[in-house]
């Protein structure tokens, strides 16, 4: 006499009877991943990747659920808040988990406490540019033109808190200059001023401004990540410009996801192999290039000491800076 298969049924049984933990019993649920910024945008582009390669590759269903607003604050809190049973987790990147809580005066939750890193998978560095009708070439002489100038040299952002932003402080903070921030109402709208002419350089996000360092409009002065980017291998990094102050500048946001913090360790876990397995293969990281991202694989124990040592920096720099929203 041979024993009957391990069917739903039994699974059921044992579901009723509390034999199986939470995150078991709703495995047939699909995943949502919250982007906590409006579609479109290249978190939500990474988030979308991730999404069709998890449900590609495993056979459950994973959706990208957009809840934008507040700088990333309302999705973060909503994942925070949610249940721990793996079926909600958080795209975040360096802005909403090491700066946001930082830069946010009186958020009503605790990225911390809140929420446990489940896997990390990509980077992205930021492009520093000047107008192409501008006289400066190189980095050194950027950092020499800034020194010698009569009036702080202004550089524009998409934001205020934005990495852009943070990523120009830091500079001034390292070169030791004041510098006026130009804050706009997104990249493009900021690039568009600095290709005129009335602002004087900006750290942007890679892809728009790359398309129009081709065109001839911008010129690019460096990258912002320790090595150099895959996409611009004849841009110097910001390391390389010969400054002694800023030989160990960099300034990277980093995407992974994370769960809320009453998420099993076993699920964990078992995410964390999953969106390591995807984030590994080559048609997965062939896709990053398109925003400017390079893979950056970490389980969870690696991703946290990158979430530590990114909030212990910018912190830094917050406070140095006095920004605040």
């Amino acid at each position: 006499m041979h024993s009957s298969p391990f069917t739903r049924r039994h699974l059921l049984a044992l579901s009723a009877l509390g034999a199986l933990p939470a995150w078991a019993q709703s495995d047939s649920q699909p995943v949502r991943i919250v982007v906590p910024f409006a579609p479109g945008g290249g978190n939500d582009v990474l988030g979308r990747q991730m999404a069709n390669g998890l449900s590609t590759a495993f056979g459950r269903t994973y959706i990208v659920d957009n809840k934008a607003g507040a700088g990333g604050n309302i999705g973060t809190e909503y994942v925070i808040r949610a249940a721990g049973d793996g079926n909600t987790l958080l795209l975040g990147h360096t802005g909403t988990v090491s700066i946001n809580p930082y830069l946010y005066k009186g958020l009503k939750f605790d990225v911390q406490k809140g929420l446990k890193p489940v896997a990390m998978f990509a980077s992205a560095a930021l492009l520093l540019v000047v107008p192409e009708s501008s006289p400066i070439k190189t980095l050194a002489q950027l950092v020499d033109a800034i020194r010698q100038s009569k009036d702080p040299f202004t550089y524009a952002s998409s934001g205020a808190g934005t990495g852009g932003h943070l990523a120009s402080e830091m500079l001034a903070e390292a070169l030791k200059v004041k510098m006026t921030h130009i804050p706009y109402k997104g990249t493009n709208p900021a690039l568009t001023d600095v290709v005129g002419g009335q602002v004087q350089m900006m750290f942007s996000v890679i892809p728009p401004a790359q398309a129009l360092v081709t065109s001839g409009k911008l010129r690019a002065l460096a990258v912002t990540s320790a090595k150099r980017h895959a996409q611009l291998p004849q841009v110097p990094t910001v390391a390389e410009s010969g400054v002694a102050s800023l030989a160990n500048f960099e300034s990277t946001l980093t995407y992974g996801l994370l769960a809320p913090s009453s998420t099993p360790a076993a699920r964990i876990e078992a995410l964390s192999k999953q969106i390591l397995q995807v984030a590994g293969t080559p048609a997965f990281q062939s896709k990053l290039g398109v925003e400017g991202a390079e893979p950056l694989l970490g389980d969870a124990a690696q991703y946290g000491a990158r979430i530590q040592k990114e909030s212990a920096k910018w912190a830094a720099v917050i406070k140095s800076s006095g920004a605040s929203i």
